[in-house]
């Protein structure tokens, strides 16, 4: 006969059955590598997830910001890692988007990683000075052009998603006003807020506590809807440009044939993590969308997202470097 108590005993082995499996796989701390400094959207909502992912594995989850190159320097690193688990990488949009930028890249996104599985989408936007006397992006646009050269549109590091972003806006704005590339997201803010640079494409991560702070003004989401964080900001649609659609995301990846139990408890790892009440919330209140994919998803997903920013590029009239 099965008692109350042997039966809750047997469901809470089974609940710790996934990090006791995870357990006997991790042997010491997992190196996660960033292609962002600290402070910018990835490094954010990293550093939210990885103590719940911690937790689930039974080993410390290591931070390792490597900024620079579309992520090209980071990728470089995980691509060459041992497949042993034990180096996982912040696969994003700017992986995507860097084939649009660079004519060489040292490894292969398909080729030369195992997918674990997305974690969160992240909206950009088009932030402004709060001086600049402009109230929607037709406003932004119509200002830039009277003015050609007059203001400057900041971006962080060459070669990423936020920078397509401001490319592609300023393909739309007929290529009038200067950009200025920063190395980091808080650097380009302070750079907006200060009134070094007029206008800003950004994620909504590092952006949404200037806005409420009043330093800076988020002007348009790049969404199709609004952001529950700042529901009072118009969307691009709203805003005047209604192609003016861009969104990034987040994802985990190990090193290219990383055994198949890693890559399932990394995956458990994330599922936790964005299961946990307090955190889906304060990612959503910084500007993020948690949704886990399985592996299988985030495979297939790449592949559309490479064709789909390689077109975005075509747009904006990029030029590979």
């Amino acid at each position: 006969m099965i008692t109350r108590r042997t039966a809750l005993g047997v469901a809470a082995g089974l609940l710790a059955a996934p990090s006791l499996r995870a357990q006997a796989l991790f042997t010491r701390p997992v190196r996660l590598v960033l292609g962002f400094a600290a402070g910018g959207a990835g490094d954010i909502s990293v550093r939210m997830l990885t103590p719940i992912m911690a937790q689930e594995i039974g080993q410390p989850i290591v931070v390792d910001n490597r900024p620079g190159a579309g992520s090209i320097l980071s990728g470089e690193i995980v691509a060459r890692a041992a497949p042993d688990g034990h180096t996982a990488y912040l696969l994003t949009t700017s992986n995507v988007a860097a084939p649009s930028f660079f004519r060489t890249i040292p490894f292969d996104i398909v080729r030369d990683f195992t997918p674990v599985g997305r974690m969160v989408w992240l909206d950009h936007l088009i932030a402004i000075n709060p001086q600049l006397p402009v109230n929607s992006l037709a406003e932004l646009v119509a200002l830039a052009k009277a003015q050609p050269g007059r203001l400057n549109i900041g971006s962080i590091a060459v070669g990423n998603g936020q920078h397509l972003g401001v490319e592609l806006f300023q393909a739309m704005a007929g290529k009038s006003l200067t950009t200025v590339t920063y190395r980091s997201s808080p650097e380009l803010i302070n750079a907006l807020a200060t009134g070094e640079i007029q206008v800003a494409g950004e994620l909504l991560a590092p952006t949404v506590p200037q806005h409420q702070a009043g330093r800076v003004r988020i002007l348009a989401v790049t969404s199709p809807q609004r952001h529950p964080a700042i529901p009072d900001v118009l969307t691009s649609a709203e805003s005047g440009m209604p192609d003016y659609i861009v969104r990034s995301w987040n994802s985990i990846a190990f090193p290219a044939n990383t055994p198949r139990p890693y890559v399932e408890a990394m995956n458990r790892a994330i599922r936790r993590a964005l299961g946990t009440p307090e955190i889906r919330q304060r990612i959503i209140d910084t500007g993020g969308v948690p949704e886990a994919s399985s592996p299988e998803e985030l495979a297939a997903m790449i592949p559309r997202e490479l064709e789909a920013w390689g077109r975005m590029a075509q747009l904006a009239g990029v030029e590979k470097q």
